[in-house]
């Protein structure tokens, strides 16, 4: 199968922005519970509430004057995510993998000094990477430990599976594998590569880095065909959890394997993105009139949800 184009995909039912904004987005999401997803603070305690896993908390920063004594609460720290609570497209967001003397070091490699983590933080809670610019607070995360099944895939980073869910219904998956490119992130724009899902199994389908088609990981040269994700039935009951704790009706989620934790949370998003139609080499755009086209059923759960997706958009 050669290289599938945006125009080309237009032909296999792309989802276009002006549909996605005015069709789903504007149409299924009410814009008074966008903080419950802009925000990952509040993402994670309404998770909390609901039972839904997510990376664990070690502390928040509110205020400048806390990072002076920052040091105190890293001191014990091997590892940890630093990540802005307001931010988006990956912005941001610093991985911390171990430790060496008084440096930190991050999943590419590179050595942060003390004041380079409280530059950092300062900057985050100015609101240089948050939605708008406006003042932000700081999270400080558990570092995931990534699914032995991801090994030789996901380069200085941890991988993570974007779900689109719409009404409930998990509709479109890929696989987000960091490179040095993206330094160490799982984000496409930066150069991350991204796996196209088949609902049914979880297997790979299509693989992109820059909208262009590739075939191996590009810094280890493994085989992207050999993918497939484990508890991958479990994983799209989770997302649809997702949509139902929220209450909006087209989102983004993004999701961890753990490997001692099994599937987290990792955030939501109320404005997903399209690349995901390229790495999947197909367009959302008739799975979800499919979905529109379902007439309402009460108590209707997750679980029944996720088996009538897998069993209606299995790939042949």
């Amino acid at each position: 199968m050669a290289w599938i184009g945006p125009r080309k995909l237009s032909g296999l039912g792309m989802l276009g922005m002006n549909s996605r904004n005015l069709e789903f987005i504007g149409r299924y999401n009410d814009r008074r519970l966008y903080p419950l997803v802009d925000n990952k603070l509040k993402t994670k305690m309404l998770a909390q509430e609901h039972g839904v896993p997510t990376p664990g908390l070690q502390f928040v920063v509110r205020e400048q004057h806390q990072i002076r004594h920052i040091e105190r609460q890293l001191s014990e720290r091997e590892s940890f995510v630093l990540k802005p609570a307001k931010g988006s497209g990956g912005k941001g967001i610093l991985v911390i993998v171990r430790r060496k003397g008084d440096h930190f070091i991050k999943s590419s490699g590179e050595l942060l000094t003390l004041a380079d983590i409280r530059r950092h933080m300062s900057n985050c809670l100015a609101g240089l990477y948050s939605l708008g610019g406006t003042p932000d607070i700081v999270l400080i995360e558990d570092l995931i430990a990534f699914d032995d099944c991801f090994a030789g895939y996901s380069h200085e980073g941890v991988p993570d599976i974007r779900i689109i869910v719409f009404r409930g219904f998990p509709v479109m998956a890929m696989l987000r594998l960091a490179t040095h490119a993206s330094d160490g992130k799982a984000n496409l724009h930066q150069g991350a590569v991204g796996v196209g899902l088949a609902m049914d199994t979880g297997r790979c389908l299509n693989a992109v880095q820059f909208s262009q088609r590739i075939h191996t990981h590009p810094d280890t040269d493994n085989p992207l065909s050999e993918i497939s994700i484990p508890n991958w039935r479990e994983l799209l009951i989770l997302a649809a959890h997702c949509c139902d704790m929220t209450g909006l009706g087209y989102i983004g989620t993004d999701l961890v394997l753990d490997k001692h934790l099994g599937p987290q949370l990792l955030e939501l998003n109320a404005r997903p993105g399209l690349a995901i139609q390229i790495a999947n080499g197909r367009g959302l755009l008739p799975r979800l009139r499919k979905i529109e086209g379902l007439r309402e059923k009460r108590k209707v759960t997750a679980e029944q949800r996720v088996d009538y997706v897998m069993k209606e958009f299995a790939e042949a």
